[in-house]
């Protein structure tokens, strides 16, 4: 009777399987292996509570018996009743120290407790029952995972997964591992074999997974779709996974849909970072000030101190506009001690050039905080620098010896060697920067090889008329390419200035090796501008829009794909003299967060690269425009005419506190003669070159 019920219940004819236990059942009450043949269709039904009373009848009736306790402790996992699971596991061993599924049962138990040894006795205890089962290999390998040794969970899963290929939890284990090694693409097959094996039962967190794992393969609209059947169910349309549709959505260049699913979740948590920094992207690309005002004051009536709320809303303004200073007004009548608002007021009078205003909020803050970083450095950068460079020092060596936060480190050193650059004391200021040099050595970009020189090139093809105005905007380091980014941000021209942020585009100019694999004929240059082209609808740039891409580096060897396949593309390319660019690098670092381990190191990479450059001019291999910042660098009206000049378009200049700090005046290279000799001289032939000064 009962092996018809149990060939039922393999077969999927549940609903005959449940009538027939039930016959059994009052044929037979006294009977546990009716009951728990009840059990076992009631399980499959679907009804666990009743399936659980069923056994409990059982065990009523032999509570001896370890099988009914092993069944038991599998309902109780399975609706996450972990520590009665447990219990009822130990009781089966028990019973019966040969209870195989039982040692496994507790082992996974172990896994999701996080213990990592007690899950490894459990299974060794395992093995030594059936030491080859594909079981124990499997857990060896969800263990190894666990430990974070992803190519032995690799390998012990796979072997598993090959003699079991319908175990779920080894598939689902063999995907997380393939995840941890960055396998993308095995990891989701192995996921979605998961699914598969279960069709139309996916839960919420395994779409999640996937989506997040194709649309990390480049695919958004696909993450998309695998998320949207949640949207259908208000248990399943939670926030977080409106925001991780309005993610995918923003990377596939669906803004509006993406605004619609951000502001959805935003409603629900306003206070969400995440959410709010992608509702704000969406925002700005659709030009959406308005809306973000009306959205983030209805969330602030609500919320009136939520300090990323208003930094948000802050942020909606233009930088020391009336209307900036409106909203910081609100912000501290709501909250007038916070200091988070008193930075931001400071930061402001700072972008007006109101530099005594500043100070005076920097003491307010020391007032609240006398250890305030922040409010020391501005004092002592923001006044005795200039008045006092001595004193200066004093004071910032004071702020380094009580530092221990490493980025104020970093900046608390940019400005003593600037102080010390201030007293004459070049030797101390030249091993002041290099101190920092060394600091940010560790998670600096490595510097890209530049190619070697050559003659021939690929034919240039004719810019065909009416063509999108589409200029590269490069600067080696130390150029001051920053200061025209500040001014052409300012004038609100098309810049793309996403390569140096967190989510830089994964096209080939972002990759540095990719002018020497063009040269190699490892990458196709057609390939090349189709993959740029292709990642513009992703980075907010609508179809037929002009565009200026601020590029992280710059080869020559590039102009093999540009040449045939871009020639309506302008390349703008800031210059100053190489020795005032190397000393203003060792000062002020690198956008693109190139670093070195000496001067005479930079020296030696940055004298080729300007060989290019000078190359490129000499020969006008393309299209391009020097922008020369010897003289500008400090002065909004002179960078303002140079990027009009350049684009034959009218840039209006920027208010001088928006370029930030003042720089290294030109020339400045002299007063260092001494201390950095031996880098100069590698740069004076390419600055000879390039038009300036032997001295």
């Amino acid at each position: 009777m009962y092996d018809a019920i149990l060939e039922a219940l393999r077969r999927g004819a549940v609903a005959d399987a449940l009538t027939a236990a039930r016959e059994a059942v009052a044929a037979r009450p006294d009977d546990p292996k009716a009951h728990h043949v009840l059990a076992l269709a009631l399980r499959q039904q679907g009804e666990a509570a009743a399936a659980l009373e069923s056994l409990d009848r059982a065990l009523a009736l032999a509570p001896e018996e370890p099988e009914l306790h092993l069944a038991r402790a599998g309902l109780l996992l399975g609706t996450r009743q972990l520590d009665a699971a447990q219990a009822a596991l130990a009781r089966s061993v028990s019973l019966d120290p040969n209870q195989f599924p039982a040692y496994l049962l507790q082992a996974h138990l172990a896994l999701g407790r996080g213990d990592a040894d007690e899950a490894e006795r459990q299974m060794r205890l395992a093995a030594r029952l059936a030491p080859d089962h594909p079981q124990v290999v499997g857990l060896e390998g969800l263990i190894a995972l666990r430990r974070g040794r992803a190519e032995d969970a690799i390998r012990l899963l796979t072997a598993a997964t090959r003699a079991m290929p319908d175990d779920p939890v080894l598939r689902n284990g063999l995907g997380f591992a393939f995840l941890a090694q960055g396998h993308l693409a095995f990891a989701e097959q192995a996921f979605r074999s998961v699914l598969a094996a279960a069709p139309g039962q996916a839960s919420p967190v395994q779409r999640a997974l996937l989506a997040d794992i194709v649309g990390r393969q480049g695919r958004p609209d696909e993450a998309v779709a695998e998320l949207e059947p949640l949207l259908a169910e208000s248990q399943t349309a939670t926030p977080g996974v409106r925001r991780q549709i309005g993610e995918w959505l923003l990377a596939a260049g669906r803004d509006e849909a993406a605004r619609e699913q951000l502001e959805a979740a935003f409603e629900s948590m306003p206070e969400d970072p995440r959410t709010l920094g992608l509702l704000f992207e969406a925002w700005r690309r659709l030009g959406e000030r308005s809306r973000a005002r009306e959205r983030l004051d209805a969330a602030l009536a609500r919320r009136s101190t939520d300090m990323s709320l208003w930094q948000a809303r802050l942020a909606v303004e233009t930088a020391a506009s009336a209307e900036a200073r409106v909203v910081l007004e609100r912000w501290l009548q709501a909250m007038p001690e916070a200091i988070a608002a008193l930075e931001a007021l400071a930061a402001m009078h700072d972008s007006a050039g109101e530099t005594d205003a500043a100070l005076a909020v920097a003491r307010r803050i020391l007032a609240q905080d006398p250890e305030h970083p922040g409010a020391r450095l501005r004092v002592a950068v923001g006044h005795l620098i200039e008045a006092d460079p001595a004193a200066s020092i004093a004071e910032l060596e004071a702020l380094l010896e009580r530092t221990a936060e490493a980025g104020l480190q970093r900046e608390l050193r940019a400005w003593l060697g600037f102080a010390q650059d201030r007293a004459g004391r070049v030797h101390e200021a030249v091993a002041t920067w290099m101190v920092r040099q060394d600091e940010v050595t560790a998670f600096a970009v490595a510097r890209p090889q530049p190619t070697a020189p050559r003659v021939e090139w690929a034919e240039a093809a004719v810019a065909a008329s009416g063509a999108v105005s589409i200029a590269w905007l490069w600067g080696p380091p130390g150029s001051g390419v920053e200061q025209l980014v500040a001014v052409g941000a300012y004038a609100g021209l098309p810049l793309l200035t996403d390569r140096f942020g967190p989510q830089p585009p994964a096209d080939p100019l972002q990759q540095p090796d990719s002018a020497a694999r063009l040269l190699a004929g490892e990458l196709d240059p057609a390939a090349l501008v189709a993959g740029w082209r292709t990642t513009l609808a992703t980075r907010g740039v609508p179809a037929g829009q002009a565009l200026i891409d601020w590029l992280p580096w710059w080869d020559n060897g590039l102009l093999q794909a540009l040449r045939p396949h871009l020639p309506e593309a302008l390349l703008l390319i800031a210059l100053r003299d190489p020795r005032d660019m190397l000393l203003d690098w060792l000062a002020f670092g690198a956008p693109a967060g190139l670093a070195f381990e000496s001067p005479q190191a930079a020296a030696a990479w940055l004298a080729p690269v300007l060989q290019q450059v000078a190359a490129l001019h000499e020969q006008n291999l393309h299209p391009h425009r020097l922008l020369r910042l010897d003289e500008a660098l400090d002065r909004p009206e002179a960078l303002a005419a140079a990027i009009t000049a350049a684009l034959e378009s009218e840039v209006p200049p920027p208010p001088r506190a928006a370029l930030g700090p003042a720089r290294l005046p030109p020339g400045r290279w002299r007063a260092y003669a001494e201390p950095l000799a031996d880098a100069f001289a590698l740069l004076a032939p390419v600055a000879r070159r390039l038009g300036y000064p032997e001295t």
